[in-house]
């Protein structure tokens, strides 16, 4: 998958790839598998960049 980045800010970048690992995987765990970061690690990133999560409307728990 490729992203294009608007600008050159490592915030943005970290953001937008953690939405787009979330989105393809479906899950905490597997999108933590694609970025090569552990769960944890995801969901502080989640939390700092305040990504809602599991998206509004979803019955799953993300993880």
């Amino acid at each position: 998958m490729k992203i294009q980045l608007e600008s050159l800010n490592l915030h943005a970048a970290e953001r937008l790839l953690c939405e787009q690992a979330l989105l393809k995987s479906g899950s905490i765990v597997e999108a933590a598998k694609v970025l090569g970061i552990t769960r944890h690690a995801l969901k502080r990133r989640i939390i700092k960049h305040r990504i809602e999560w599991p998206r509004p409307g979803s019955t799953d728990s993300g993880e």
